[in-house]
Protein backbone atom coordinates (compact mmCIF):
# COMPACT_ATOMS: atom_id res chain seq x y z
CA UNK A 1 0.00 0.00 0.00
CA UNK A 2 1.16 3.29 -0.96
CA UNK A 3 1.69 6.48 1.59
CA UNK A 4 -0.65 8.94 0.63
CA UNK A 5 -0.93 11.60 3.61
CA UNK A 6 2.62 13.29 2.71
CA UNK A 7 1.23 13.98 -1.22
CA UNK A 8 0.09 17.46 -2.18
CA UNK A 9 -2.99 18.07 -4.04
CA UNK A 10 -2.78 20.21 -7.12
CA UNK A 11 -5.39 23.05 -8.24
CA UNK A 12 -8.05 22.32 -10.08
CA UNK A 13 -7.99 23.39 -13.40
CA UNK A 14 -10.54 25.92 -14.87
CA UNK A 15 -10.51 23.10 -17.59
CA UNK A 16 -11.36 20.32 -15.01
CA UNK A 17 -14.07 22.40 -14.15
CA UNK A 18 -15.44 23.24 -17.22
CA UNK A 19 -15.26 19.68 -18.51
CA UNK A 20 -17.77 18.38 -15.46
CA UNK A 21 -19.84 20.88 -15.86
CA UNK A 22 -20.21 19.89 -19.18
CA UNK A 23 -20.73 15.99 -18.32
CA UNK A 24 -23.26 16.78 -15.36
CA UNK A 25 -25.38 18.79 -18.22
CA UNK A 26 -24.95 15.79 -20.12
CA UNK A 27 -26.11 13.34 -17.79
CA UNK A 28 -30.26 12.71 -18.87
CA UNK A 29 -32.92 13.98 -16.20
CA UNK A 30 -34.19 11.74 -14.27
CA UNK A 31 -37.20 13.22 -12.43
CA UNK A 32 -37.54 17.00 -14.05
CA UNK A 33 -39.77 19.33 -12.07
CA UNK A 34 -39.29 17.72 -8.49
CA UNK A 35 -40.94 14.59 -8.38
CA UNK A 36 -37.73 12.96 -6.42
CA UNK A 37 -34.59 11.35 -6.77
CA UNK A 38 -32.64 9.13 -5.00
CA UNK A 39 -28.78 9.84 -4.28
CA UNK A 40 -25.76 7.46 -2.73
CA UNK A 41 -23.35 9.89 -1.09
CA UNK A 42 -20.29 7.13 -1.24
CA UNK A 43 -17.08 8.25 0.54
CA UNK A 44 -13.78 7.00 1.15
CA UNK A 45 -13.16 7.28 5.22
CA UNK A 46 -9.33 5.54 5.04
CA UNK A 47 -6.48 7.10 7.20
CA UNK A 48 -5.42 9.63 4.28
CA UNK A 49 -8.48 11.45 4.16
CA UNK A 50 -8.63 12.10 8.15
CA UNK A 51 -7.41 16.19 7.73
CA UNK A 52 -9.88 17.23 5.22
CA UNK A 53 -13.09 14.57 6.88
CA UNK A 54 -14.55 17.37 8.42
CA UNK A 55 -14.33 20.36 6.50
CA UNK A 56 -16.03 17.49 4.46
CA UNK A 57 -18.51 16.89 6.98
CA UNK A 58 -19.87 21.10 6.43
CA UNK A 59 -19.74 20.96 3.17
CA UNK A 60 -21.77 18.08 2.33
CA UNK A 61 -24.23 18.96 4.56
CA UNK A 62 -24.44 22.32 2.93
CA UNK A 63 -25.11 20.06 -0.30
CA UNK A 64 -27.94 18.15 1.01
CA UNK A 65 -29.52 21.59 2.57
CA UNK A 66 -29.56 23.01 -1.23
CA UNK A 67 -32.04 20.60 -2.03
CA UNK A 68 -34.31 20.62 1.03
CA UNK A 69 -37.14 22.91 -0.68
CA UNK A 70 -37.37 20.75 -3.23
CA UNK A 71 -38.94 17.98 -1.43
CA UNK A 72 -37.65 15.55 -3.34
CA UNK A 73 -34.26 13.63 -2.37
CA UNK A 74 -32.80 10.83 -0.62
CA UNK A 75 -29.67 10.70 0.68
CA UNK A 76 -28.01 7.59 1.70
CA UNK A 77 -24.73 7.98 3.18
CA UNK A 78 -21.64 5.07 2.45
CA UNK A 79 -18.28 4.92 3.56
CA UNK A 80 -15.48 2.46 3.95
CA UNK A 81 -12.40 2.24 6.09
CA UNK A 82 -10.01 -0.33 8.29
CA UNK A 83 -10.01 -3.83 7.81
CA UNK A 84 -12.95 -4.61 5.62
CA UNK A 85 -15.68 -2.12 6.97
CA UNK A 86 -18.21 -1.21 5.06
CA UNK A 87 -21.15 0.89 6.53
CA UNK A 88 -24.31 2.25 4.30
CA UNK A 89 -27.29 4.46 6.04
CA UNK A 90 -30.78 4.34 5.56
CA UNK A 91 -31.98 6.72 3.32
CA UNK A 92 -31.99 9.99 4.77
CA UNK A 93 -34.28 13.28 3.87
CA UNK A 94 -32.74 16.32 6.00
CA UNK A 95 -29.45 17.76 6.43
CA UNK A 96 -29.69 17.01 10.31
CA UNK A 97 -29.83 13.37 9.59
CA UNK A 98 -26.58 13.31 7.09
CA UNK A 99 -24.43 15.13 9.67
CA UNK A 100 -25.46 13.01 12.23
CA UNK A 101 -23.98 10.32 10.32
CA UNK A 102 -21.57 11.86 9.30
CA UNK A 103 -20.18 13.69 12.36
CA UNK A 104 -19.76 10.33 14.43
CA UNK A 105 -16.92 8.87 11.91
CA UNK A 106 -13.65 8.43 12.36
CA UNK A 107 -10.96 7.76 9.44
CA UNK A 108 -9.66 4.88 10.00
CA UNK A 109 -6.13 3.20 7.62
CA UNK A 110 -6.36 0.39 5.30
CA UNK A 111 -6.97 0.06 1.43
CA UNK A 112 -10.10 1.22 -0.70
CA UNK A 113 -13.07 -0.99 -1.15
CA UNK A 114 -14.61 1.30 -3.97
CA UNK A 115 -15.78 -2.35 -5.87
CA UNK A 116 -18.34 -2.65 -2.43
CA UNK A 117 -19.39 0.96 -3.12
CA UNK A 118 -19.96 -0.32 -6.77
CA UNK A 119 -22.00 -3.33 -5.76
CA UNK A 120 -24.01 -1.76 -2.64
CA UNK A 121 -25.14 0.18 -5.69
CA UNK A 122 -26.27 -2.12 -8.27
CA UNK A 123 -28.34 -3.66 -5.07
CA UNK A 124 -29.52 -0.70 -4.66
CA UNK A 125 -30.75 0.42 -7.61
CA UNK A 126 -32.19 -3.68 -8.49
CA UNK A 127 -34.51 -2.48 -5.24
CA UNK A 128 -35.50 0.83 -6.34
CA UNK A 129 -34.70 3.66 -9.62
CA UNK A 130 -31.18 5.26 -7.81
CA UNK A 131 -30.25 8.55 -10.04
CA UNK A 132 -27.11 8.69 -8.76
CA UNK A 133 -23.88 8.11 -7.08
CA UNK A 134 -21.40 10.55 -5.85
CA UNK A 135 -18.06 9.00 -4.96
CA UNK A 136 -15.22 11.36 -2.85
CA UNK A 137 -12.01 9.28 -2.94
CA UNK A 138 -8.13 9.94 -3.33
CA UNK A 139 -6.95 6.59 -4.05
CA UNK A 140 -7.90 3.23 -5.66
CA UNK A 141 -5.76 -0.15 -4.87
CA UNK A 142 -8.27 -2.71 -6.94
CA UNK A 143 -8.07 -4.62 -9.68
CA UNK A 144 -9.25 -1.47 -12.23
CA UNK A 145 -10.85 -4.36 -14.79
CA UNK A 146 -13.53 -5.36 -12.23
CA UNK A 147 -14.42 -2.07 -11.10
CA UNK A 148 -14.97 -1.04 -14.70
CA UNK A 149 -17.31 -4.01 -15.15
CA UNK A 150 -19.56 -2.84 -12.17
CA UNK A 151 -19.41 0.34 -13.57
CA UNK A 152 -21.24 -1.14 -16.81
CA UNK A 153 -23.27 -2.46 -14.80
CA UNK A 154 -24.39 0.69 -13.27
CA UNK A 155 -24.40 2.94 -16.85
CA UNK A 156 -26.80 0.18 -18.28
CA UNK A 157 -29.26 0.90 -15.13
CA UNK A 158 -28.40 4.60 -15.88
CA UNK A 159 -27.18 5.16 -12.50
CA UNK A 160 -24.66 7.90 -13.38
CA UNK A 161 -21.13 8.39 -11.01
CA UNK A 162 -20.32 11.95 -10.40
CA UNK A 163 -16.23 11.15 -8.82
CA UNK A 164 -14.61 13.44 -7.21
CA UNK A 165 -10.98 13.12 -6.77
CA UNK A 166 -9.01 14.40 -3.98
CA UNK A 167 -5.46 14.98 -4.79
CA UNK A 168 -3.16 13.95 -7.99
CA UNK A 169 -2.82 10.17 -7.48
CA UNK A 170 -2.61 9.05 -11.47
CA UNK A 171 -3.29 5.73 -10.23
CA UNK A 172 -6.61 7.02 -8.98
CA UNK A 173 -7.48 9.55 -11.85
CA UNK A 174 -7.36 6.90 -14.24
CA UNK A 175 -9.62 4.86 -12.21
CA UNK A 176 -11.80 7.85 -11.24
CA UNK A 177 -12.00 8.70 -15.00
CA UNK A 178 -12.96 5.39 -16.49
CA UNK A 179 -15.71 4.94 -13.55
CA UNK A 180 -17.27 8.15 -14.60
CA UNK A 181 -17.00 7.56 -18.24
CA UNK A 182 -18.95 4.02 -17.99
CA UNK A 183 -20.94 4.97 -16.13
CA UNK A 184 -21.45 8.11 -17.77
CA UNK A 185 -21.43 10.36 -15.21
CA UNK A 186 -18.45 12.51 -14.50
CA UNK A 187 -15.09 13.54 -12.94
CA UNK A 188 -13.63 16.42 -11.25
CA UNK A 189 -10.15 16.92 -9.18
CA UNK A 190 -10.62 18.97 -6.15
CA UNK A 191 -8.11 20.24 -3.40
CA UNK A 192 -8.16 22.00 0.19
CA UNK A 193 -8.06 25.28 -1.55
CA UNK A 194 -10.96 24.44 -3.43
CA UNK A 195 -13.63 23.68 -0.35
CA UNK A 196 -15.90 26.63 -1.61
CA UNK A 197 -16.14 25.35 -5.52
CA UNK A 198 -16.83 21.58 -4.43
CA UNK A 199 -19.76 22.82 -2.19
CA UNK A 200 -21.61 24.64 -4.76
CA UNK A 201 -20.63 21.97 -7.52
CA UNK A 202 -22.03 18.88 -5.43
CA UNK A 203 -24.74 21.24 -4.66
CA UNK A 204 -25.61 21.75 -8.93
CA UNK A 205 -25.54 17.83 -8.78
CA UNK A 206 -28.20 17.15 -6.11
CA UNK A 207 -30.37 19.94 -6.88
CA UNK A 208 -30.27 18.96 -10.75
CA UNK A 209 -31.17 15.72 -9.92
CA UNK A 210 -33.86 16.57 -7.89
CA UNK A 211 -35.49 19.57 -9.31
CA UNK A 212 -34.42 19.53 -12.91
CA UNK A 213 -33.08 22.97 -14.77
CA UNK A 214 -35.78 25.56 -13.07
CA UNK A 215 -34.28 24.72 -9.69
CA UNK A 216 -30.49 24.56 -10.64
CA UNK A 217 -30.98 28.09 -12.64
CA UNK A 218 -32.26 29.38 -9.40
CA UNK A 219 -29.42 27.44 -7.24
CA UNK A 220 -26.87 29.07 -9.88
CA UNK A 221 -27.68 32.36 -9.21
CA UNK A 222 -24.94 34.08 -7.71
CA UNK A 223 -22.49 31.58 -7.28
CA UNK A 224 -19.12 31.22 -8.90
CA UNK A 225 -19.05 31.73 -12.50
CA UNK A 226 -17.52 28.06 -13.70
CA UNK A 227 -20.91 26.55 -11.62
CA UNK A 228 -23.63 29.07 -13.21
CA UNK A 229 -22.25 27.88 -16.75
CA UNK A 230 -24.15 25.16 -15.69
CA UNK A 231 -27.52 26.30 -17.00
CA UNK A 232 -26.45 27.92 -20.04
CA UNK A 233 -24.95 24.22 -21.13
CA UNK A 234 -28.26 21.87 -20.11
CA UNK A 235 -29.71 23.72 -23.37
CA UNK A 236 -33.91 22.82 -23.23
CA UNK A 237 -34.63 19.12 -22.41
Amino acid sequence: MTDRSKRLPEKSSRADVDKFLRKVAQTPLVHPGGNGGRLIFAMDATGSREPTWDRACQIQGEMFSATAELGGLNLQLCYYRGLGEFYASPWLTTSKDLLSQMTRVRCIGGITQIGRVLNHALNESARSKVDALVFIGDCMEEDIDKLSQLCGQLGLRGVPAFVFHEGHDPIAERAFREMARLTRGAYCRFDSGSARLLQELLGAVAVYAAGGRKALEDFTRGKQEEVRLLTSQIGNR
